[in-house]
């Protein structure tokens, strides 16, 4: 009768052992499919946020974001031997765009028919290394600043040019419709600066001896002196200013939505991330 009955107690314990080990098991999966099912629901959520975003957004080509842009502004915009394009600003706006859960489509132009672009809608929005001045403003609204820019001035090796005063009476080469235009122009007046279509040919103009110094952005300035041998940088920069996304004046809903972008990209380090690709510390 004894053996029995802890026969009797040792079956019903391991029932109740195998009873309790299944309950474990089922709990485990269940936690597991609640979790993945979160998850799911999590990274649909995140799908869904960025297309209901590109959904109300109204852009000049449904679906797509469109920059206008000078493509000849390294190392903010380049055109590569395959014809696609580069740089800081391109970077930007891809991330910008895919955070919108829009397509990127660039429009290569002229500086100033950039501007005028996103100015009257032909764009969505300029990024060209694109300053916010107060005439801009009036015309056009900026995004938050998503880079620093220095104007410098870059001279012939020997040039008796050593301060920014001493650009007085002197030939200054400029891009045209940049800030480093706007500033000469109002330093030295109009008939001491020349306009060129875009950085590299007023860079050539100083290397015929065309002009005595060319007055534009760091960056750039630093890729055109590496290139041509026989130029410099001086010291004392022009100006120092900020670049920003320009878009039509009035276009809130637009606008706040780069800034939202540009927010998340900087505080997961993926703005900092695009510029030191481009430019390295000294």
């Amino acid at each position: 009768m004894k053996k029995l009955t802890a026969l009797m107690l040792s079956s019903a314990m391991m029932l109740s052992l195998a009873a309790c080990g299944g309950s474990a098991s089922t709990d485990t999966a269940s936690s597991e499919a609640a979790s993945s099912e979160a998850a799911s629901s999590e990274a649909a959520s995140s799908e869904e946020t960025a297309t209901g975003e590109a959904a109300e957004l109204t852009t000049v080509n449904a679906g797509k974001l469109t920059m206008s842009t000078n493509a000849a502004f390294p190392p903010y915009e380049m055109t590569t031997d395959s014809g696609d394009f580069e740089g800081i600003d391109i970077d930007v706006a891809a991330a910008v765009a895919e955070k919108l859960g829009l397509e990127l489509q660039i429009d290569d132009m002229d500086f100033d028919a950039a501007l005028l672009a996103a100015q009257n809608g032909k764009s969505d929005m300029v990024m060209a290394g694109v300053t916010v001045t107060d005439e801009r403003l009036k015309v056009m609204d900026f995004s938050d600043t998503y880079a620093e820019g220095i104007q410098s001035i870059i001279v012939p090796e020997g040039s008796d040019i050593a301060t920014v005063d001493d650009l007085s009476g002197k030939a200054i080469g400029t891009q045209r419709g940049t800030t480093g235009y706007i500033y000469c122009t109002d330093d030295f007046g109009e008939d001491n600066v020349i306009a060129y279509d875009d950085g590299l040919t007023a860079v050539q103009a100083l290397n015929n001896g065309q002009v005595d110094a060319v007055v534009i952005d760091n960056a750039p300035a630093k890729a055109f002196v590496e290139a041509n041998p026989g130029l410099k940088i001086l010291d004392t920069a022009y100006a120092q200013e900020d670049y920003a996304i320009g878009v039509a004046k009035g276009n809130t809903e637009l606008l706040n939505a780069i800034n939202g972008a540009l927010e998340e990209l900087q505080q997961d380090g993926t703005l900092q991330a695009i510029v030191d690709k481009y430019i390295t510390a000294e």
